[in-house]
């Protein structure tokens, strides 16, 4: 996983809060009906906003600060997994380029 060939994922610049972030990924997987996808997902150093899909995640590599608007803050490095809702207003901010192994259920 640590050397799969990540594709860029263009960030909405008015999701940029500091920095020059930038966003690489790949989908390793999607069930035949599209609502169920697995991949990796990395973000180089930066604060980013975002609004969640319902996703599990397991951070592979880096560590990021992410504030759930009107909810908890969460400290995540290598080996943490964290669940976010569909719906979930979040800011990252992203210390060292982190990399993450993800679960989404649309």
């Amino acid at each position: 996983m640590a050397d799969a060939d990540l594709e860029p994922e263009p960030l909405d610049p008015s999701q940029i809060v500091s920095g020059e972030p930038v966003v690489t990924g790949k989908v390793l997987w999607e069930s035949p009906d599209g609502l169920q996808i697995r991949g990796i997902w990395q973000i180089t150093p930066g604060v980013v906003t975002d609004t969640e899909a319902n996703e599990l995640f397991v951070v592979v590599s880096g560590r990021a600060t992410i504030e759930v608007e009107g909810g908890s803050v969460l400290e995540v490095g290598p080996g943490d997994a964290c669940v976010l809702r569909e719906g979930d207003r979040t800011q990252w901010t992203v210390h060292e380029t982190l990399r993450k192994a993800y679960h989404i259920s649309l």
